[in-house]
């Protein structure tokens, strides 16, 4: 079912800035046969895992079929998940869901990232003046609406006395943010891995800050709920073979460059650094867990950017069956 027209209204407005790569299909609702997966560019261990044909392999005994749907980022994501384009979401920032979910989404947390604060921050040419955190008043930063730099810009500006209202935001997709960046559009540039290891290392820039000790950035895996109820067991493979692609992505770093260069465009050094600063430790997702997530709907609440408080405890969690655990 589709957002309520007053929410919907709202989540539409940050869509504007980043559009859906593609028409979906049609949700059906009989005993779904296919698993339809969205993910994005920084979904490092579903890009293994479908490069691999895993799933499918896993899946086929199952009678269920894959598909895979590439989106800009993940609010999008989330939209196509609600109203039945996809089946399952790749990781997305902590704070899409809490978007979602002011709108009335009803989505499964199958999983969570263990924190990796360094892997998103803010960063300004490395002759800019800008020293500190507080000079970014009146300036103008690129971010990505609903994204985890989001958050990271409003707490770290939060940390320096200031209110998102003292910076000028330009809503942007990662790409054309760093576009904007580098041609001097804007004066500083919040992004997250690969993404900020890109520009890192091709372009001559400064961290100004990231997130240790603001903001933990733990991304999440969700499942449209009435597919979680329909195919349980599907979920239990999924969430069985992110964690073995979580395992080897930290055991084996310079393999697992090497193997994801060509997919994403970038050299195996810069997939490195950006898999370095992501924990990929992948685990179900508990309530007690979910505190930061209540401070992320405070702080947008705060900000005027969510139309009511949100509970973020009011969720379904996917709980994975002890015996499909490997």
């Amino acid at each position: 079912m589709p957002f309520p027209r007053k929410n919907r209204r709202l989540l539409l407005s940050f869509l504007a800035a980043v559009p859906l790569m593609e028409a979906m299909p049609a949700y059906s609702q009989k005993a779904p046969d296919i698993m339809r997966i969205g993910y994005q560019k920084s979904s490092t261990l579903l890009t293994i895992i479908k490069a691999r044909g895993v799933l499918e392999q896993q899946l086929a005994p199952l009678g269920i079929r894959v598909s895979w749907h590439e989106f800009a980022s993940g609010l999008p994501l989330l939209e196509a998940l609600n109203v039945g384009g996809v089946d399952f979401s790749a990781d997305v920032a902590d704070t899409v869901p809490v978007f979602a979910q002011a709108a009335g989404a009803k989505l499964t947390y199958v999983a969570q990232e263990a924190p990796s604060p360094s892997a998103q921050a803010i960063v300004v040419r490395a002759d800019s003046p800008l020293r500190t955190v507080a000079d970014l008043k009146g300036k103008k930063v690129a971010v990505t609406k609903a994204a985890g730099s989001h958050y990271l810009l409003i707490s770290l500006l939060d940390k320096a006395g200031l209110k998102f209202k003292d910076v000028q935001p330009a809503y942007l997709t990662p790409a054309d943010g760093r576009a904007a960046f580098e041609r001097g559009s804007v004066d500083a540039w919040v992004t997250w891995d690969p993404f900020l290891a890109g520009v890192q290392r091709q372009t001559a820039v400064r961290v100004l800050a990231d997130g240790r000790g603001v903001a933990d950035y733990q991304r999440y895996y969700l499942a449209r709920t009435p597919f979680a109820e329909a195919r349980p067991e599907a979920l239990a493979i999924v969430f069985d073979e992110l964690r073995k692609a979580g395992r080897w992505v930290k055991q084996h770093p310079k393999d697992a460059a090497v193997f994801l260069a060509p997919v994403w465009g970038l050299d195996a050094a810069t997939v490195e650094l950006a898999n370095s600063r992501r924990s990929y430790e992948v685990r179900a997702v508990v309530a007690e867990a979910l505190g930061e997530q209540q401070r992320i709907a405070d702080a947008f609440l705060a900000e005027g950017l969510l139309p009511k408080r949100v509970e973020a405890t009011a969720v379904t969690l996917w709980k994975p069956v002890q015996q499909n655990s490997r």
